[in-house]
């Protein structure tokens, strides 16, 4: 068979997924070039507002209230759930709940974050009336700055203009993401605002694997009699003793103060096996400097360290003084590493 025939008889390939990847790499296109605009906008005008919205959450007494219908809502509940958990007292109230009873739970101290596209949002009429009744302040967050919500505004967040990835321009798509990232943008500057660190991120996300790497150390050690411990000069037959009877492959080794001297470790054992081993001073075998954790680090910060250094244990050390012992099985129990 020539290879004229053969090129007649092979069947042309294409890839399975080449149709949905040329989708998918259209809807990130467009989304990206709405972000860029965003960024643009940030840069040429929107920023002097973006700025002056932070200054009116900041100076706010009470809570944000973030409201919005439709797809505008669903991005509105996250934008209020990331003001919550990132120093932002916020929740989200529904702009048709709010019509039969919810306004209610907004107090004159609040500001009112209001996301709607268009900026005629029907929905959000009754809520807008409450803040201008109230004099509760009202940021918009909208791309139509002749819009209803926008006139009645303290603040106009105004987005510019882009091309939803939908390919029929009806769903919501590069219009939500530019809302939920200026959404973003504003829960980030509150939180540099506020000087919000990693301890205050703490106290609102106790669970899950957040949590877990924002424990303290002193949350995860071994403390008091469960700490391998040996005395300065002590033979290396108790310090075996020890090692075997606290199950962490090393020991901390004491001075007469209490503080610590230095470690021994499996790897001690290794490099100084002979016959004359347990006569020999734990001195000359042990590990000066070792690495050490206090305990108010992180565990997430512990954590680095072992896995920086290639070891699995390390003293937990208080004014130079062995407190506490921890082993990556620890964090590993409690979901750190």
């Amino acid at each position: 068979m020539t290879g004229a025939s053969l090129k007649a008889v092979a069947p042309s390939v294409t890839h399975p997924h080449s149709a949905a990847i040329a989708s998918a790499l259209a809807t990130l296109e467009t989304e990206a070039a709405g972000l860029a605009a965003l960024i643009a906008a940030v840069g040429n005008g929107l920023g002097e507002a973006f700025e002056v919205a932070v200054a009116t959450i900041v100076a706010a007494r009470g809570r944000v209230i973030v409201t919005g219908m439709g797809k505008s809502g669903h991005v509105a509940r996250k934008i209020a759930a990331t003001f919550a958990s990132t120093g932002t007292p916020s929740h989200y109230v529904h702009p048709a709940e709010a019509s039969h009873g919810d306004l209610g739970m907004v107090a004159p101290e609040d500001v009112i974050v209001a996301l709607s596209w268009s900026g005629e949002t029907a929905e959000l009429r009754d809520i807008v009336d409450y803040s201008q009744r109230f004099g509760v302040p009202l940021i918009a967050l909208t791309a139509n700055t002749d819009s209803a919500l926008a006139k009645a505004a303290s603040v106009v967040l105004a987005l510019p203009q882009a091309r939803e990835a939908c390919p029929l321009g009806l769903a919501p798509t590069t219009s939500t993401l530019m809302q939920l990232a200026m959404g973003d943008a504003l829960a980030v500057a509150l939180l540099e605002s506020r000087g919000f660190t990693a301890l205050d991120f703490r106290v609102f996300h106790p669970g899950g694997k957040l949590g877990a790497n924002l424990k303290f150390v002193r949350d995860v050690m071994r403390p008091g009699a469960a700490v391998p411990l040996a005395r300065s000069g002590a033979l290396m037959g108790e310090v075996l003793v020890e090692m075997s009877a606290k199950g962490l492959g090393c020991v901390a080794v004491v001075d007469s103060d209490g503080r610590l001297a230095g470690i021994v470790t499996d790897g001690d054992l290794r490099r100084h096996m002979a016959n004359d081993l347990p006569t020999r001073s734990v001195d000359a075998i042990m590990s000066r400097a070792p690495k050490t954790v206090r305990p108010d680090q992180l565990a997430s910060e512990a954590l680095r360290i072992l896995n920086t250094a290639k070891i699995t244990a390390l003293m937990v050390v208080d004014d130079g003084r062995p407190v506490g012992a921890l082993h990556i099985h620890d964090l590993l129990h409690v979901g750190v590493a």
